[in-house]
Formats: structure tokens, C-alpha cells, sequence
């Protein structure tokens, strides 16, 4: 049986064009028709596409933006704040900052220019 090597995660959004600006830019991709790439190749492709409705709870699934990986304490909720700093001029919108609870790292819970729950983790 073949493994899979390579995925998609597919938003469904009213303005896909704002969105995956969006995304573009929070990753460092470049726009390929109506999607996002990876120029290294190696992150999953991100395609949006246009749905009628609105969203209207919080997601099942989310993206974890990886900003303060092997960082622990305030180093860390300092990264996280900072990378939260510059998305917020691009349009997202700060939620709530999850201190750290002997199980998990602090992370920062946030929200795409669609509302979209998404983590600086």
C-alpha cells in the first residue's frame, strides 16, 4: 500500500483571494492560482475556495503557526507576542494568550481576516 506524501487543507471562505493573501503572507508562500505554495516545497499546499454560507462556529480543525518552538516561559509568550503583532497588521485578530499548564506551552490563539481560529504555537 502507498503512503500518502503530500496534502491540501482546503478553507472554504466568502473572499478566498483576501484569505489566502492572508495566508501568504503569515507563511512566507507565494499565490498559485487559488491556492498558496510552499517555495521549499515541503509545507501542505493551501487552497481556498468560495462557499455561500457564513462561518458560524469555531473550527473542528486549525492551523498551529509555529513561532516558539523550543522556547519555554516568558522567552517564548514574547515570541508568541511579537509574531501576534505583525499578523494583527495584516488583519487577524488576537483572541486569547493559553499560559503555559505543566502539560502544554504557552500559545496564542487567534483569528484569520474570515474568522478563522488558527494558534502561534
Amino acid at each position: 500500500m502507498a503512503s500518502i506524501k503530500k496534502i491540501q487543507v482546503t478553507f472554504d471562505c466568502e473572499e478566498p483571494e483576501r484569505v489566502a493573501e492572508f495566508w501568504c503572507e503569515v507563511l512566507g508562500y507565494e499565490r498559485n492560482g487559488s491556492g498558496c505554495i510552499d517555495p521549499s516545497g515541503i509545507g501542505p499546499r493551501l487552497h481556498f475556495q468560495r462557499v455561500p454560507e457564513n462561518k458560524v462556529v469555531k473550527n473542528r480543525l486549525h492551523i498551529d503557526v509555529r513561532v516558539g518552538t523550543g522556547l519555554v516561559g516568558e522567552e517564548r509568550v514574547v515570541a508568541l507576542e511579537s509574531e501576534c503583532a505583525r499578523l494583527i497588521a495584516l488583519g487577524a485578530v488576537r483572541v486569547r494568550l493559553l499560559r503555559a499548564d505543566g502539560y502544554n506551552e504557552s500559545c496564542l490563539v487567534m483569528q484569520d481576516v474570515e474568522g478563522n481560529e488558527f494558534c502561534l504555537d
